[in-house]
């Protein structure tokens, strides 16, 4: 792909795993004519937001579940997993109609929305292992020593839950930044595209731009790997903070 990218015959450079040249017109031609630095802004935006809200979300309810008792329990954990088991194509139609009633169409916000909807299903259900695993001694402790609720939530909790938190949320903006089917569905304003409905524009009906879309291809990829590099960092960095007084 990168070598695709910076080859100036990238539509013609056959079985050769060496590029024939170095060359950045394919890079400017898609950030410049292509615009695909909006895209990857809009991209952003909603894999950013889609993050916030199903970590937070994503986290009460898994509290919820793993530490209180109330009526319908297994049934919410149960329709938690039915509803990661049904195919995302089924989907479409019923959430277009839906987001549609709802004047949502052509909206980033409408598509953060739906993308929260798919995250949260997984989110829930990983961070819930997670705040299972803390042994409840430690949140009594908390208690012993003044600790309201909230408190040890912030200064106990989190920072034990904080590597699961970290998993969902890479899982969570890893599909809100590579979703294709809803965005392309359900945006019509060129606008508004993400990443990846902006790139589909560089395949034409008989032919493609090769050097277009292996460099476009690029520029998606490498957000998504400085991300899961620096949250790599941090999967193990809450393990035992919470659990040390000070």
């Amino acid at each position: 792909m990168v070598t695709s990218a910076l080859d100036p015959r990238a539509g013609a450079r056959g079985s050769s795993i060496l590029p024939s040249g170095l060359t950045l017109d394919h890079f400017q031609r898609v950030l410049d004519q292509g615009g695909f630095g909006r895209f990857l802004l809009n991209s952003a935006l909603v894999g950013v937001g889609t993050v916030l809200l199903a970590g937070l979300l994503a986290l009460l309810a898994a509290v919820a579940v793993a530490r209180f008792r109330f009526r319908f329990r297994t049934a919410v954990l149960i329709m938690v997993l039915i509803v990661q088991m049904v195919p995302l194509e089924a989907l479409v139609i019923p959430l277009f109609v839906q987001m549609r009633n709802l004047q949502m169409l052509n909206s980033l916000i409408g598509l953060t929305i739906v993308y929260l909807a798919f995250s949260l299903p997984f989110a829930i259900w990983m961070l819930r292992g997670f705040v299972a695993a803390v042994p409840r001694e430690v949140e009594e402790a908390a208690y012993l020593d003044g600790c309201g609720w909230f408190r040890m939530f912030r200064s106990v909790l989190l920072p034990l839950v904080a590597p699961g938190l970290v998993a969902t949320s890479v899982f969570s903006f890893i599909v809100a930044w590579n979703e294709f089917v809803f965005a392309f569905t359900f945006l019509q304003d060129e606008e508004k595209f993400t990443a990846a409905v902006g790139l589909h524009r560089f395949f034409g009906q008989h032919t493609n731009d090769w050097g277009a879309v292996m460099a476009g291809s690029t520029l998606i990829t490498l957000p998504v790997l400085v991300f899961f590099v620096l949250a790599q960092r941090r999967l193990s960095h809450g393990l035992a903070a919470g659990a040390v007084k000070g």
